[in-house]
């Protein structure tokens, strides 16, 4: 017969239940046992059970008897029934949870300084370009250059070369004709040499005849004012207080005023005579075309006036009273032409050297400090414009310079003129209207 062993440690949680099973019943029978048997019928329960008798316990030690219990009880472990077996509780096995792919780490994108965003510029839309009023094709005149960014306004200059047809002539930028006035037959004589020609701020028109006099017509052609001296040269200005100051140097003699300043009824009321000054060698013996043949003069900012003497060869300022401020130009200038004082103070003119050249004077330091020659030509006009660009007249050709000396505008004559020809039928003087755009 086997014997079962308690496991006390290392059992199953099942064995461990079945042996704690079997161990109450064990005792509960016993107990049974005992209550219904006297000591004597559990003596000879003994005897009959394990073959020996009480009598031979009873003398043996606390060992033996603490033997005999246990004996016993084993045996009737050993006969009691098998227990009923308990099946084993079932663990679910754990549910396999799919290994989850761990998610990958971002990539660490080392941070980058955002490079500064450009400055945004706001877009300049630029100014519109001047709309030019259309004229009418002249077949004489053709146009070679034209920059609209550079360059606006009209044109209007005296036109000889057609000494048949002499007229004051207004053109656009496109070198189209747009107003017209024609010199009247019985003026015609008095074109030569060259005549000045300029808008007035009434919108009128100041021109000059040489050897005849001064006259101021509307657009209409209508003679509102006139001036006659067989003595009046090439020049005449309109002053702001109305009078009108000229230029006498055709054929003039010493004897005569070389400036005459009349108001509008043709009175003089300023007169100037170069030999309260001037006559004295070298000048006394001097004759072109006259004595001083003066042909300019100009009423400064300052009150002062600008007097041309082109055959003395210098420029005179004049107070005034009359007296001489300053000559400017001696030894420099040659039969210069239409001086001009600027407003940073130097003095822009025409210098009849060979080829003829346009400069500009500086008066402090007393020299040329810009210049342009113009070859092949007789050049007796030039304008600074408001831009800083310059009106350039030639002989026959008109053509606007800028300051870096780019033509931005030339027009003039389709058949150029003959050298010997170009001083009595050659362009003069020419003048811009409607400076700023839009004017």
């Amino acid at each position: 017969m086997g014997v079962s062993v308690l496991r006390l440690s290392g059992a199953t949680d099942g064995e461990a239940a079945w042996q704690r099973s079997r161990a109450a019943r064990s005792k509960n029978f016993f107990s049974r046992e005992s209550a219904r048997m006297n000591a004597n019928n559990k003596i000879r329960f003994a005897d009959r059970l394990f073959g020996c008798g009480l009598s031979e316990l009873r003398g043996t030690t606390m060992k033996h008897t603490l033997g005999f219990v246990l004996l016993c009880g084993l045996w009737l472990g050993a006969c009691a029934p098998p227990p009923t077996p308990i099946p084993p509780t079932l663990i679910p096995a754990p549910t396999a949870v799919p290994s989850a792919t761990p998610a990958p780490l971002p990539t660490v994108v080392p941070s980058v300084t955002p490079a500064p965003l450009p400055t945004v510029v706001p877009s300049v839309t630029p100014a519109p370009l001047p709309t030019v009023a259309r004229g009418t094709l002249d077949p004489d005149f053709v146009l070679d250059v034209y920059d609209p960014a550079a360059t606006w306004g009209t044109t209007i200059f005296a036109d000889n070369h057609n000494l048949a047809r002499p007229r004051i002539v207004e053109v656009n930028l496109l070198g189209e004709v747009v107003w017209q006035y024609l010199v009247p037959d019985h003026l015609r004589q008095f074109t030569n040499p060259g005549f000045d020609v300029e808008p007035l701020a009434n919108g009128n028109i100041l021109f000059v005849l040489p050897r005849n006099g001064v006259y101021e017509i509307e657009r209409s052609g209508k003679v509102v004012w006139a001036y006659l001296n067989s003595q009046v040269s090439h020049d005449a200005d309109r002053l702001p207080n109305g009078n009108t100051l000229i230029a006498f140097g055709a054929q003039d003699r010493r004897e005569d005023a070389q400036l005459k300043e009349v108001n509008p009824r043709g009175e003089i009321v300023w007169q100037w005579f170069a030999r309260d000054y001037f006559n004295v060698p070298p000048y006394t013996d001097i004759f072109e075309d006259g004595w001083t043949h003066t042909n300019a003069v100009t009423r400064l900012p300052n009150g002062n006036t600008l007097i041309s003497l082109r055959n003395f060869h210098f420029v005179a300022e004049l107070d005034p009273r009359g007296a001489v401020v300053q000559t400017i130009g001696k030894g420099i200038f040659q039969y210069q032409h239409d001086p001009e004082m600027l407003p940073n103070g130097n003095l822009l003119l025409i210098n009849h050297t060979d080829p003829n050249r346009v400069f500009e004077f500086d008066l402090r330091a007393s020299k040329m400090v810009w210049q342009y020659p113009v070859p092949r030509q007789l050049v007796r006009d030039a304008n600074r414009l408001p831009n800083g660009n310059t009106l350039i007249t030639g002989s026959t050709t008109l053509f606007e310079l800028s300051p870096q000396n780019k033509i931005v505008w030339q027009f003039g004559l389709k058949t150029p003129l003959e050298r010997q020809d170009a001083a009595g039928r050659g362009f003069y003087k020419a003048e811009r209207i409607g400076l700023v755009p839009g004017k």
